[in-house]
């Protein structure tokens, strides 16, 4: 079988990449790179890279939250996108295609949907994404991760699979509270925001705790560089105690998630995904930019599981930060699933389940042409 997986939301498509019968032979369709008018490379074309899977580029436009000097030429970008998309599909020829959201999604998609190819969405917010919602009329199936978003799609073509768990190395295990170890994460493109406010107090957190921090690469603020600049100025004791990096592979996030007793980051669903899988306390900031408000509603999903804390990001300082981690070291063993819907959405099986749909459509399709 040959499969084009396309978009935004690497964490599940990867999932499903890496469980696929070896014979498979996918095609994945993406953003080289991470930001608009940025060079830094993204997440999905290095991981992809490395692990020698076929690669398209597709600089398409998109419907951007902010008005930029990118927008006006973003949106000429979109009949590009869409042409580029037909002539990959009709050369590579997959029996289905996958989408993960976001605007890269959307051209690859409509190109199936003209060239007559299946097409399987996967949707991992609690309601629904603006391209998925748009594309959920040219889908011949939808897997949904949470019920709360099934009323968003078309009901004789949705399917509850949950959202996938990445493959990973390690498996949850009891933290060692002793250890007082916070990871600190802004995504796979990393966050600004979140990067100087640590910056402002990562001396008194690492007077009191060991902290890791993926940064990002976006090369307009260059944080990665400027951090590890300030390391350099730290006391021994204290910048022994710093571990900074741009990205984290992921191989090694289930290991860095055991080591954390906290974690501080944003709230994209993936992200609360692997959060509760990990049953890990969490010290959320919400984009407060995100399609329809759905990090703030991810982070409260996680907040009434027991397991997060919110922190919105127009009230966060470095000095408000620091006091919220320390409030949550003194009360860490209250963060725990508390809510008996949480002990079933870990979602371990959702990877074999959309591999499922996969087939199931990729059946159908052989038995029509009969």
């Amino acid at each position: 079988m040959k499969i084009v997986l396309a978009g935004g939301h690497l964490s599940p498509a990867l999932s499903v990449l890496q469980a696929l019968p070896e014979e498979t032979k996918v095609l994945f369709v993406g953003r080289k790179y991470a930001l608009e008018g940025d060079q830094a490379l993204s997440l999905e074309y290095a991981t992809m890279k490395e692990l020698n899977v076929p690669f398209v580029s597709l600089n398409t436009g998109r419907l951007q939250r902010k008005f930029s000097k990118y927008t006006i030429l973003s949106l000429f970008k979109l009949p590009f996108g869409l042409i580029k998309s037909i002539f990959v599909l009709l050369k590579f020829r997959p029996d289905a295609v996958v989408g993960f959201g976001g605007y890269v999604s959307i051209p690859v998609v409509l190109s199936a949907y003209i060239l007559r190819i299946p097409v399987v969405l996967h949707e991992q917010t609690l309601e629904a994404g603006l391209a998925n919602k748009f594309l959920s009329k040219f889908a011949t199936k939808i897997c949904i991760s949470w019920n709360s978003s099934r009323k968003y799609f078309p009901k004789e073509k949705t399917i509850s699979t949950g959202n996938p768990i990445r493959k990973l190395s390690a498996q949850p295990q009891a933290v060692d509270r002793k250890n007082r170890t916070i990871y600190i994460t802004g995504g796979s493109s990393g966050s600004h925001f979140i990067n100087v406010t640590i910056e402002g107090c990562i001396k008194e957190l690492l007077e009191k705790y060991k902290v890791i921090h993926q940064t990002g690469d976006a090369q307009e603020f260059h944080d990665f560089d400027r951090l590890t600049e300030l390391k350099k100025t730290l006391p021994n004791n204290l910048g022994e105690k710093y571990t900074i990096t741009k990205f984290v592979e992921p191989s090694e996030v289930g290991g860095i998630l055991n080591k954390a007793a906290l974690v501080i980051g944003r709230s994209g669903m993936n992200t609360i995904t692997e959060l509760i899988y990990f049953e890990k306390p969490s010290l959320l900031i919400p984009i407060p930019f995100s399609s329809n408000n759905e990090q703030l509603k991810n982070a409260r999903f996680l907040e009434k599981l027991g397991l997060g804390k919110i922190l919105l990001q127009n009230e966060v300082n470095p000095r408000r930060l620091l006091q919220a981690v320390n409030l949550m070291f003194h009360n860490l063993d209250n963060f725990k699933v508390r809510e008996a819907e949480g002990k079933h959405l870990s979602g371990k099986n959702a990877t074999r389940n959309i591999i499922e749909v996969i087939n199931y459509v990729n059946k159908k399709k052989v038995q029509a042409r009969r």
